[in-house]
This record gives structure tokens, sequence and C-alpha cells, in this order.
């Protein structure tokens, strides 16, 4: 049996193609119709393929590399090998995922699974939801009363939209998703098994042990936003839940009710955002993060991966820790405690 072929390039683009399209200088214009078809990171490379390098700590990976074309900042242009097109950029990295969007684009954008267009016979569409001409229904899948599904959004199978929610136009929302209680705007990417607007945690303390406190919000997710596999986000107790527009949320992350967060926001996996959280536009949250409820964290800050937060966050800040602190305050206590360790061990090995 042959391996199966699951993203195949749109097309072939030449260097002097890629060069035009993001901007870069094509170092040997005679390298210009270097055919490109693949890509590849830079200690593969390989026949046909784009790889790029970037940051000091690959720089000696120029001198080895197998590839079509490289992208690659000026400084590095020169150790490359002869024969590959080399293209400087400012920014490798963020041109090479131009690229990479352009030559398999259903990797960039999810698409059907099953191939079907329009609305399967297999779906479960109530009389009484709006899907316009356009949306793709697969089967399998359940729109309830009164939703809405905008032309170009792909419902995949079993996944599940609730009463009178709303999902505007070329998003996606994936097999065994479900939403309720939600309004989402234009090119939402929701991956599969992601959950939302469920109940959000709200109990209060009773005779009999905890009571359930009603959830009455709804979710806000504004345009753009991509969701990670198994993630949730909860809706509002009373006020909304609400992503701000650009934001990618990572796979496994918890967003509790009443939670607000800003736009061009990037959250890694397994994070968890306890209830009525704001946080800013362009912040940025390394994986497992965990955010205590009614914090602020400000605009533009960036919080180390496995931190534990307990403060607010000023803008532009970066922490770390748990609990958390100013990074470099952090930093400085870590120095202290090697530093004492370092002088017991050795006081010790005085001792002996």
């Amino acid at each position: 049996m042959t391996d199966p072929v699951f993203f195949a390039p749109s097309r072939r683009y030449t260097a002097g193609e890629v060069a035009n399209l993001t901007g870069s200088m094509l170092v040997d214009s005679a390298l210009a119709d270097v055919s490109i078809d693949a890509l590849a990171p830079a200690n593969e490379g390989g026949e046909n393929a784009l790889v790029f390098v970037d940051g000091r700590r690959n720089f000696a990976l120029m001198q080895s590399l197998r590839a079509a074309a490289v992208l690659c900042p000026a400084e590095f242009a020169a150790k490359a090998p002869a024969g590959i097109a080399v293209l400087v950029h400012p920014r490798p990295q963020q041109a090479f995922a131009t690229v990479g969007r352009l030559l398999f684009p259903a990797a960039a954008t999810p698409g059907p699974m099953t191939g079907e267009t329009g609305i399967s016979p297999h779906a479960h569409i109530d009389a009484t939801a709006h899907v316009e001409p356009g949306a793709i229904i697969e089967a399998g899948a359940v729109i309830g009363p009164r939703a809405a599904i905008g032309s170009g959004t792909v419902i995949a199978p079993n996944a599940v939209i609730g009463p009178s929610s709303q999902i505007g136009r070329d998003g996606y929302v994936g097999p065994g998703a479900s939403v309720q209680y939600a309004l989402i705007g234009n090119r939402v990417i929701i991956h599969g098994g992601a959950r939302i607007g469920q109940d959000g945690f709200g109990f209060v303390a009773g005779a009999k042990g905890p009571e359930r406190v009603p959830q009455i919000g709804r979710v806000i997710i504004q345009d753009d936003v991509e969701i990670g596999s198994n993630t949730t986000v909860d809706r509002g107790a009373m006020s909304d839940t609400i992503i701000g527009q650009g934001t990618k949320i990572d796979n496994l992350v918890q967003i509790a009710h009443n939670v607000r967060i800003g736009r061009n926001c990037i959250i890694a996996g397994l994070s968890g955002i306890s209830g009525s959280v704001t946080i800013g536009d362009n912040v940025t949250m390394g994986g497992g993060v965990g955010l205590a409820d009614h914090l602020t964290i400000g605009s533009g800050a960036k919080l180390a991966a496995r931190s534990g937060f307990m403060s607010n966050v000023p803008a532009g800040e970066i922490w770390g820790g748990y609990p958390a602190q100013p990074m470099a305050e952090a930093m400085r206590e870590i120095a202290a405690l090697r530093r004492l360790a370092r002088t017991r061990r050795q006081g010790e090995g005085g001792n002996g």
C-alpha cells in the first residue's frame, strides 16, 4: 500500500514568483526559474523544497542546506551553497508562512471532510433555521431552531449548532464541535471537539451543598478568530463572554464565563482562564498558563508558559513564575536560589 498524500501542492512556484509574492529580494536573478513545490525544515530540505533559516542559533544550517530555495535575513545570504536560490527577507518565517498558505491552501483553511457541497441529505436542519446559499452542511450535522449559517461556512460531520446561534460567512465548525448561545463572526475557525457556549462553572453554597447559578449570558466571537480542538468557551453568567477579532486560541484551553479577550491575542494550549478575567489586545500567553478570576491583563503583555497569575499584569510587561511576577524579578530570585544552593553544597562538601 502506498502512503496517502494528504496535502498536494496547488501548483509549482518559481523562486522569482516567491520573491514577488513575499517582497523578498532574490540574490541571484539567474535562479529566478528554480521550481518550488514543497516546504521543509532547514535541517531536512529536499528537491524542489523551500526552507527558511532565521536566528543566530540556526546560522550553521546555511552551509549544509539541501533545498531549491531558502528564505533568510540578509546577513545569512552569503553562506548558502551554490545553486540554491537565496531570498532575503527581514522576517523569513512570516514570508515562509505566506508561501505555505498559497502552496497548500487546504492545510491553511479546513474544508469539507466528506466532499459534499450544499446541504447533505443526512444532516438535520430545523425548518426555522436559515442557511445561506453557499454554506456546506455535512452528514450528521445538526442545525437547531432559528439558527443561522452564513455563505461559505462549513459545518462538519456531527457538529451541533444550537437554537438561535448565528455563525457568519466563510467560517468552519469542525467535526463533533458544538456551538450554543453564541454569536460568531466571519472567517471564524472552530476545530473539532470544541465546546462553545456551555454552562459556566457557577455555583453558590446552599443548605444541601452547591446550588447552580443560572448562566444566562452569551458567547460573542468576533471575525477571524481561531479556536483549537477540545477548547471550551463558557457562556456568560449574566454578561457575555467575548473573544476579540483576530485572536488565536490553541487546543485544550479553558475560557470561563464572563471572560473578555481583546484583539489579536495568542493563547497557547492547556491554559486556563478563570471567570471574569479581562485581557487586553495583543497579549501572548504561553502554554499551561493559569489565571485566577477577576484579573486584568494589560494590552501587549507576555505571560510565560506554566506560570500562575494571582495579580493584575500591567500593559506591555513580561511576567512569569509561580506565583507570577515581573520576569526580571523572577529571574533574579531564581539566580539567588541557585547561588544559595551552590553555597550550601560547597559547605556540605567542606564538612565532609
